[in-house]
């Protein structure tokens, strides 16, 4: 995260809740993951404090959103430092947290990931975070042909919608 001027943080205010988002771009650098994450987490900090219900959200978002930034770089981006992955974190004031996380590689069809639990696949040391993804948060969706995942978790005493 060298480039500093790359973020922004503003508050919009919609007709039913405030929003405040977080928006980022980094280097597609495995080097630079850990320090975006901990200030995504920083940035969180406040919603997930005030809004989780002890059931480990913030541990939760983390780990996703780890997985998706590093699957960016890697997989999307393939670690080439001229791309970026860009990254946007909106929470509402009633917990809605949603992350999207874009690479600017070739993209992939998500509907052909092997499946992690098969027999076949249980001693690879690679193939898991989109099912962790998918396990950690409430949504998980891609669209234009895999370069977007878009991560949505409840904060709180919510239902399921």
């Amino acid at each position: 995260m060298t480039e500093a001027n790359d973020l922004a943080v503003w508050t919009v205010v919609p007709q039913l809740s405030p929003i405040v988002e977080l928006q980022h771009s980094l280097a597609s650098r495995v080097a630079d993951i850990s320090p975006f994450v901990d200030q995504l987490m920083q940035f969180l900090k406040p919603f997930t404090d005030k809004l989780r219900n002890e059931d480990g959200s913030d541990v939760a978002i983390e780990i996703a959103a780890r997985e998706a930034i590093a699957n960016a770089v890697i997989h999307g981006n393939r670690e080439n430092p001229m791309k970026r992955v860009h990254v946007k974190c909106h929470c509402s004031m009633e917990g809605d947290v949603v992350i999207t996380v874009r690479d600017e590689g070739m993209g992939f069809d998500s509907r052909t990931l092997p499946d992690p639990t098969d027999q076949a696949n249980l001693l690879l040391t690679h193939g898991r975070g989109v099912r962790l993804m998918q396990t950690l948060m409430d949504d998980v969706g891609f669209q234009e042909n895999g370069t977007i995942v878009r991560m949505r978790k409840l904060l709180g005493p919510h239902t399921q919608e």
